[in-house]
């Protein structure tokens, strides 16, 4: 049997297109069909053997189901100190709850806290270390706070002359980009460059981005080297085996977190003090809500907005299930409707709101009645760019 020419083509672009199509949709694997950066100990250790090593490290730095502390040393690694970032080295702590410097009680480890007395190693904090191993568990949000606490680390190498080495994780919102790009005046430790809300990058290709673009102090450049994932492309969804802080329990809140942390900049609860943060939201004043919750005092949130107030809302659960029937985007809609229901009777929106925005013109176009298309095609120039910075560097595809 033979194909005339033009048919020929016809099948070769239909095959083309689909394969791309395939390509873009987000599919769900199984996280242990992909290498981890930590788990390429071979790729790693012999960087670390006879050297005095500091540890950027959480309770979801595991490996091989060990914590890489334990890995390290039971390898021959010579630990001088821990660095944690916020919620604290164990993962317990309170979101945005001052964290003092400790020791490990299993290793005897000093611990050097990123979120108290200092955001970013010191001099003093890098005496007698002679490299800086970085393993946190990202959810490619521009508001977690982790990636900030890899940019000062990043620096602080830069001006001691400390390599770091940085093993990279899967994004389980690698998927997709958007959000309203930041602008230089609402930079904070949530937020530090001018990138979307959910950016669409592992950590480490995050890190080849601030390091080669000139994004940290006086253009420093970081002796960086990254242990890459093997087998991991941009649009897997994995569902992570450790939660990666207190109030992101399982993948359903890690999904739907990009949209509903903009609500920690209003009055609007999101759920933490239940079992179900991230995966809920709701107001004692919440009319047509169909769901209840009341917030409590528990593990990792001590003292949670409306704590021992009945809260009405919405359970998002069934959303998050069903991503795939789901545009791959931010969902505005919770937040403008519940702006629609609550301004009337309530200051709604707090000034931290834009600083998770990293905007005002987010809480401005809400404010005066635009819909989300409309603010939605007000981002699109800015994130085409950053599309543009963004492609230089990614590791997968």
């Amino acid at each position: 049997m033979t194909f005339n020419r033009p048919i020929l083509l016809i099948f070769t672009l239909l095959f083309f297109i689909t394969a791309c199509s395939q390509k873009d949709v987000p599919i769900f694997i199984e996280y242990d069909e992909i290498i981890s950066g930590d788990q390429q100990l071979d790729e790693y250790l012999p960087l670390l053997k006879n050297k005095a090593v500091g540890v950027v490290a959480n309770h979801a730095s595991i490996v091989n189901g060990t914590h890489l502390v334990d890995t390290l040393l039971k390898s021959g690694i010579h630990i001088v100190s821990i660095f944690s970032p916020e919620h604290g080295f164990r993962g317990d702590e309170d979101a945005g709850s001052f964290i003092s410097d400790n020791k490990d009680s299993a290793t005897g480890i000093p611990i050097i806290s990123l979120y108290g007395d200092h955001k970013k190693p010191t001099m003093e904090d890098f005496q007698n270390i002679d490299i800086v191993l970085f393993d946190l568990q990202d959810v490619g949000v521009r508001f977690y706070t982790y990636i900030s606490t890899l940019t000062y680390v990043m620096e602080a190498c830069a001006e001691n002359g400390i390599p770091l080495i940085t093993l990279d994780r899967p994004n389980p919102n690698g998927f997709y980009v958007d959000g309203p790009v930041l602008k230089e005046e609402f930079t904070s430790f949530v937020g530090l460059h001018k990138v979307p809300i959910v950016y669409g990058m592992t950590i480490g290709e995050y890190a080849l981005m601030v390091n080669k673009e000139g994004w940290l102090k006086e253009n420093f450049k970081c002796d960086l080297i990254i242990i890459p994932l093997r087998n991991y492309a941009h649009n897997y969804i994995v569902n992570l085996p450790v939660k990666p802080s207190p109030n992101l329990p399982n993948w359903e809140a890690v999904y739907l977190y990009p949209s509903l942390c903009l609500f920690e900049g209003s009055i609007m609860s999101v759920g933490r003090g239940t079992d179900y943060p991230f995966q809920v939201y709701g107001h004692p004043d919440f009319i047509t809500g169909s769901f209840v919750f009341i917030p409590e005092s528990m593990s990792g949130e001590t003292n949670p907005k409306y704590k021992g107030i009945k809260c009405n809302g919405q359970n998002l659960v069934d959303y998050a299930i069903n991503f795939d029937k789901m545009p791959a985007q931010l969902n505005l809609s919770w937040l403008i409707e519940s702006y629609k229901m609550l301004s009337h009777q309530h200051e709604f929106f707090i000034s931290y709101f834009d600083k998770l925005a990293g905007t005002d013109e987010l809480r401005k176009q809400i404010e005066s009645g635009l819909t989300e298309i409309e603010i939605r095609e007000s981002w699109q120039k800015d994130i085409d760019k950053f599309k543009k910075i963004r492609e230089k560097y990614l590791l997968y595809h």
